[in-house]
């Protein structure tokens, strides 16, 4: 009978051990989605909101013609005196694809200006997107390898960013425009950022 009591604690101490991992996956999966849950999971914050643009100028998308001329690309210097919408978008962004009508309709409001910046794309590719899915943008610039994403802080594809009048990023946000986020936070961050140079 001591035997028995003996043996009791160390079976008890392994089946311990053998859910101790177990319930601390667990307790962190809660915290993530607690954590999670509590804001709005298209705004992360940037370190970018409140500085100037990134000051980086990209060529055009090659072979992309408007009017029977080229578009042109992003120049950081025309940041300064107009806001600005810019969008992060790849024509291997199936999300991009949702937001092209919305950028669309977006592009006949002529009191700011609607600027692509072409993410890890081939140039063949993005004519092709364009061309299927209409061409709302002002200047669309190429970042084929990546480095302008990187100085805009950019997580994925696709994002925008609201910069203003005195060419300062005022908002950021992360995933696709839909008619909800444009109607209660891009269109109001766009006013504000029209007001802030006038």
């Amino acid at each position: 009978m001591t035997a028995t009591t003996e043996a009791a604690p160390p079976r008890t101490r392994a089946k311990i051990l053998v859910l101790l991992p177990l319930i601390l996956f667990a307790a962190l999966a809660a915290l993530f989605f607690f954590r999670l849950g509590a804001g709005d999971p298209n705004r992360l914050p940037s370190v970018l909101i409140g500085k100037p643009a990134p000051t980086i100028d990209l060529p055009p998308i090659e072979g992309l013609m408007v009017g029977g001329k080229p578009q042109p690309g992003l120049v950081a210097a025309e940041f300064k005196g107009r806001a600005s919408l810019v969008t992060v978008w790849a024509s291997w962004c199936v999300p991009c694809r949702d937001e092209a009508p919305i950028l669309m309709k977006l592009a006949e409001d002529k009191r700011f200006r609607l600027v692509g910046l072409n993410y890890k794309d081939q140039p063949e590719n993005a004519r092709r997107f364009i061309g299927r899915y209409g061409n709302p943008y002002s200047a669309n610039g190429a970042d084929q390898s990546g480095r302008a994403g990187i100085e805009w802080g950019v997580y994925g594809v696709p994002e925008s960013f609201v910069v203003d009048a005195t060419g300062k990023i005022t908002y950021k946000l992360v995933g696709p425009l839909t008619p909800q986020n444009l109607e209660t936070v891009i269109r109001p961050e766009l006013v504000k950022a029209m007001k802030a140079g006038s």
